[in-house]
This record gives structure tokens, C-alpha cells and sequence, in this order.
């Protein structure tokens, strides 16, 4: 089990690992603070010490959780990617949705910040 996401990075696929590292800007664009570890086995921000998302590569998507109930409009924008009720699913053989990510981001640090 890697210790760190560099370790979880390096044992990726160049192109999956790409995948990752965008996802990993995109957090980052969105929340310039947010923190790095490994929970449960897989890469995770954090936001003030807290875990924020989940990201794990898988075979055929990358997986971001958790993905809670969003607004009607976002949900619809989501919807194609919903693996689980839970879960974002981004498919290797699509273009990442990277401006969708940083909105379902930015709905996550804004519920954050309310709770």
C-alpha cells in the first residue's frame, strides 16, 4: 500500500497518471490550501485537516468520492458519470471534465465550510 500519493502516482500507468495529476490541479486550482495523504489506500485532499475527495484509478475510470446529493442542475450535469449514488466515474477513454470537477469541488468545500 503506498504511503504517500507520489507512491500511488508512481505506481500508475503514464496515461492514467496523468489523469490523476489533473484531477490533482484541478483540486488545487479550486482549493489552493488543500492538504495531500493516502486514506483508504488511495490519494485524498484534505481541507482544514479534514478529508474533502477521494481519488482512485481504477482499470477503466478514475473514481471520486464522495460525491453527496448536489442541486437539481448540477446533478444533471453529473448524471452521465454517476457510477454510484455516491461516486463520480471518469471514464480513461473520455477527455477528463475538468470544469466539472472544479464545480462538484467547489460544492464540496462550500458545504464544508457550512457544516
Amino acid at each position: 500500500m503506498p504511503a504517500t500519493v507520489e507512491e500511488y502516482l508512481a505506481g500508475l500507468p503514464d496515461d492514467v497518471r496523468a489523469r490523476v495529476e489533473e484531477v490533482r490541479r484541478v483540486v488545487h486550482e479550486v482549493v489552493p490550501g488543500a492538504g495531500e495523504t493516502i486514506s483508504y489506500a488511495m490519494p485524498t485532499f484534505t481541507l482544514d485537516g479534514l478529508p474533502l475527495l477521494h481519488v482512485a484509478a481504477w482499470k477503466q475510470h478514475l473514481g471520486l468520492y464522495p460525491l453527496p446529493p448536489l442541486d437539481p442542475a448540477l446533478e444533471a450535469e453529473v448524471a452521465p458519470y454517476r457510477g454510484t449514488k455516491d461516486a463520480m466515474r471518469l471514464p480513461h477513454a473520455q477527455p477528463l471534465p475538468r470544469e466539472l470537477v472544479a464545480k462538484v469541488v467547489e460544492v464540496l468545500v462550500e458545504r464544508r465550510r457550512r457544516d
